[in-house]
């Protein structure tokens, strides 16, 4: 699970197994009903694993897996994406976006009042107040992430100790 990149704030890892994606995809709606510490459902090749509500926080992570056959060789890969609750994630790009437009408009504002020989200063304020909210959202990820990592870890646990009843090991 180890990634390349240290700020990741959605981590992702991959790897090979022997066994049919339909056998991997089938051992996993078997967990569903043989336990109830996480949430398993599943659509099509996609697998979401995440903390039962009542566990659950602001940060409560989600393990999404995509499972695909091998085309060239007998086997399956195995793609993992760690992520935040859905709405958690779409709010926080959406709030991403507003900074941005903000940024854009203010500095255009600012540039266009300095072009004119007009005060500009409320303008660069909100252009550079917008760069100190950038980096507020994403070291607030940054401890929503860090908040979430022990949950994190009990979902990949869980997801590999499922691989592991079947003698089912990375090749990668």
């Amino acid at each position: 699970m180890s990634t390349t990149n240290t700020i990741v704030l959605r981590p992702r890892f991959k790897f090979h197994v022997k066994q049919d994606n339909d056998m991997l995809l089938k051992l996993f709606e078997d967990q569903k009903a043989r336990q109830s510490n996480f949430v398993i459902s599943r659509i099509d090749d996609h697998v979401f694993i995440r903390i039962p509500k009542d566990k659950q926080h602001f940060w409560s992570p989600q393990l999404h897996l995509e499972i695909n056959k091998e085309f060239d060789k007998d086997g399956s890969i195995i793609y993992g994406l760690f992520g935040p609750n859905p709405t958690v994630w779409t709010m926080f790009m959406f709030f991403h976006f507003l900074v941005a437009g903000l940024f854009i408009a203010f500095g255009i504002w600012a540039y266009v009042n300095w072009s004119l020989g007009d005060n500009y200063a409320f303008q660069l304020f909100f252009t550079l107040f917008s760069v100190v909210i950038w980096f507020a959202l994403y070291f607030g990820g940054r401890l929503g992430k860090k908040a979430g990592m022990n949950e994190m870890h009990q979902l990949h646990h869980f997801m590999r100790d499922t691989l592991r009843s079947e003698g089912i090991h990375a090749e990668d």
